[in-house]
Formats: structure tokens, C-alpha cells, sequence
């Protein structure tokens, strides 16, 4: 664990806590498209993502920002929340193109992106 100040400390607290918030939020909408059976399945069995795989890589990710408090990796992390912006904005914005699901959960989740990658910044950029 690197020895920042207690209030970046904090930070990186912080920003490991709203990351896993952001993730539960993710996986519900994810086990919602998967009880409606529209997960694409080009990647293997959705079961295996949505209760093996992620909850492993979302676990990594928050012990690695609760502990190892490390700024390119609290960067890194902010980078791939980011990645998902244009598409949730398109499907959040963008009528006829959200399928089964309503645009509501596309623009609370650009909400929740937003916000984690808010308390991301200020864990790797603060100084």
C-alpha cells in the first residue's frame, strides 16, 4: 500500500467504494438481461459472466484501489469506465435503439458512470 496523506487516502477509499457500487448497479442490469434472455452469447454462457467472471474482475479492481492505492491504476480504471460513455449515451438518448430495456436504465447508468469516474479523477489526478 503506498502512504499517501490520510485525505488521498481517503480518495482512493473512496473511489474503490463508488466503483463497486457502480459495478452492483452494472450486474443488476446485467442479471435483468439475462432473466430476459437478451445477453449476446458470443463470448461463452452469460451465467458465467454475469456470477463468475465479473464479480472476480469487480472484486480485483476494488481491492486493488482500496489497497494498492496505486494512481495509474485508479487511471486505468477511470479509462475503461469512460469506454462505456458513448454507448450508454447513445442508447440513453437515442430512440428505438434500447431494444427491450427502457432508456431509463441506459441514462441511470451513464448517471452512475459519471459519477464513479468523478471520484476516480479525484484518486488519480488530485494531488
Amino acid at each position: 500500500m503506498t502512504s499517501w496523506p490520510e485525505a488521498r487516502a481517503r480518495k482512493f477509499r473512496q473511489a474503490a467504494f463508488a466503483y463497486l457500487h457502480y459495478a452492483v448497479l452494472l450486474e443488476v442490469g446485467a442479471y435483468t438481461m439475462w432473466r430476459l434472455d437478451i445477453l449476446p452469447r458470443n463470448w461463452g454462457p452469460p451465467v458465467v459472466w454475469v456470477f463468475a467472471a465479473v464479480p472476480v474482475a469487480v472484486g480485483l479492481v476494488f481491492l486493488g484501489l482500496l489497497w494498492w492505492q496505486n494512481v495509474w491504476w485508479a487511471r486505468l480504471i477511470w479509462l475503461s469506465v469512460a469506454g462505456r460513455l458513448p454507448w450508454l449515451a447513445h442508447r440513453a438518448f437515442v430512440v428505438g435503439e434500447t431494444g427491450e430495456l427502457a432508456t431509463s436504465m441506459y441514462l441511470t447508468a451513464l448517471v452512475a458512470t459519471v459519477a464513479t469516474m468523478w471520484m476516480l479523477a479525484r484518486a488519480a489526478w488530485d494531488v
